[in-house]
């Protein structure tokens, strides 16, 4: 298939607009549609989507990419189905109007269309680890952002689980579950003779019969029983199916969940140790992580969220979504890394989860005030702040009250501490003697510090400005992001497993929530909280 950009669309005699009364013009001009036909289609970039298709013109063009990311936002705007927008397409006037394809003559969305082009996205990003859906998508956020005058100088954080699509299988499941597909996929492609003794499992009711009709009494046997069928699979196999996926996904879990001891294959324990959140949870997802979080138990994905905050709203301008072990601090750095430095000074503000003094020095190289509303770890003194360090953070060159040290030492392998003293004297009539907690001796008195103490000292003496009471206030707002595509965007049930699908489908409902917040605001529907600090910076 040919690429081939929809550049125009030329207005026919026979376009569907032409047999609308004015009553019906005039209920269109103030439907979503219009929004949607005058500022997210014309936004689309169809370029970045060229490698998905052939450089050969002979070959039959595609469907016009802008019509495709078009009809997959609103998709997720209305909570369709495929099916349910191709046919909104061809009989819904909005929708038509709002895809630029009122003068076809033909519907360009067939039952294949979206699925056919959501896998050459899938299988791009597979191959070159490209998300090309993901900058369509920011670019579009951007436009959003342009129109409804609101500038990335304040945007602010916050991530939310994502749960796989998948059941929630015990260790015994697992097991069965694994055997069970490689069994299915041998029996499917002619392999029986390796099944001699094992041919229950293809039996779609063996499940039942062993975990639902059975003896919980009996685990420990059933445990044994398949660790045994899975060790005559693997010598039976050798290595004639390393390709396949189901053969990994079994030789994975056996080398995740159990050890071979002599000849005997049994269970890891915790004295075998091993085990992490990265385990395969079920191979209908093997991408899908486990995580405990405020004492709930999570199998999937995390995403994150970041949005620019003004006067007239809010816009998400990025978004990220991973395997759920990936940490808040680590979305942050990937976030800052990505973006870049700004030529105007913004600010980025995150809860506590995304502290850490690696971020906050790369934040401030790119001209980036990184403002975190907690401060996890150890409790530190406010009055480390006023230690003046050398530039590598390697030497106390004077105390907060302008005294020389007799002596600065920096240890390099004991977490980058400071070992440094003071004449006894100099400490003994010190007003800051308490805060700054030294040790007293003989001769010196002595304490540690390190660069990291310091910036953990300066971030928390910032917590008590009234900026900052301003900025935590503004945080708050983020909040409401997970609820929102929770409730109203369904999240937590995504049609598709795996994390690159899961970005995908994620990625449209971002911008379906954004384009929503456009037609709110140029409708004049948006109450907004005013902050001060809105005023000052944007």
């Amino acid at each position: 298939m040919a690429f081939k950009t929809n550049d125009s669309q030329q207005y026919s005699l026979t376009d569907s607009m032409n047999n609308l009364t004015s009553r019906e013009l005039k209920a269109l001009e103030k439907s979503w549609a219009k929004v949607f036909a005058e500022d997210i289609f014309p936004a689309i970039d169809e370029e970045p989507f060229r490698v998905l298709y052939s450089s050969r013109t002979q070959c039959r063009a595609n469907t016009p990419v802008n019509i495709c990311v078009g009809a997959l936002i609103i998709k997720e705007m209305f909570q369709n189905s495929d099916d349910d927008i191709v046919e909104s397409l061809m009989l819904d006037t909005r929708y038509q109007y709002a895809l630029h394809t009122t003068s076809y003559e033909e519907q360009p969305l067939s039952d294949k269309t979206l699925s056919r082009f959501r896998e050459r996205c899938y299988n791009y990003e597979a191959t070159y680890g490209v998300d090309l859906l993901h900058d369509c998508i920011t670019g579009l956020s951007k436009q959003i952002a342009h129109i409804m005058n609101i500038s990335p100088k304040i945007r602010r954080m916050d991530s939310l689980m994502i749960e796989a699509n998948i059941k929630n299988l015990s260790r015994a499941e697992l097991l069965y579950t694994c055997v069970s597909k490689f069994v299915i996929y041998l029996h499917k492609n002619k392999q029986d003779s390796l099944l001699t003794g094992l041919e229950h499992y293809y039996d779609p009711n063996d499940f039942n019969r062993a975990f639902y009709y059975s003896n919980s009494n009996e685990t420990a046997d059933r445990i044994k029983v398949i660790l045994e069928d899975a060790d005559k699979l693997l010598m039976s196999c050798g290595q004639e199916f390393d390709d396949v996926t189901e053969y990994q996904l079994l030789v994975r879990c056996l080398s995740e969940q159990t050890v071979v001891e002599g000849a005997i294959r049994r269970l890891k324990t915790k004295e075998d140790s091993g085990m992490d959140s990265s385990v395969l949870q079920n191979p209908s997802d093997p991408d899908a992580t486990f995580r405990e979080k405020a004492g709930k138990q999570h199998r999937g994905y995390v995403a994150n969220v970041d949005e620019a905050v003004g006067k007239n709203g809010s816009v998400v301008l990025d978004y990220q979504l991973e395997q759920n072990n990936y940490s808040d601090s680590q979305f942050l750095k990937d976030s800052l890394e990505r973006n870049g430095s700004q030529e105007e000074g913004s600010v980025v503000v995150a809860d506590g989860a995304y502290f850490g003094e690696e971020n906050s020095r790369l934040a401030q190289k790119q001209n980036i005030n990184l403002v975190t509303t907690a401060i996890t770890g150890i409790e530190i003194s406010e009055i480390y702040a006023d230690f003046l360090l050398n530039e590598e953070g390697t030497r106390v060159l004077k105390c907060p009250a302008g005294h020389t040290p007799k002596s600065s030492c920096y240890s390099k392998g004991g977490g980058g501490h400071i070992y440094v003293s003071f004449p006894r004297e100099q400490c003994i009539n010190c007003p800051h003697k308490e805060q700054c907690q030294v040790k007293v001796h003989k001769k010196v008195c002595s304490l540690t510090i390190s660069a990291t103490a310091q910036f953990r000292a300066k971030a928390k003496r910032m917590m008590g400005t009234e900026e900052f009471h301003l900025l935590a206030r503004l945080r708050n707002g983020v909040e409401t992001l997970p609820s929102i595509l929770r409730r109203i965007y369904h999240t937590d049930r995504m049609p598709v497993r795996g994390c690159i699908r899961s970005r995908f489908f994620f990625g449209c409902k971002i911008a379906a929530l954004n384009v929503r917040k456009l037609f709110t605001y140029k409708n004049g529907l948006g109450h907004y909280a005013q902050n001060s600090l809105l005023q000052t910076i944007c």
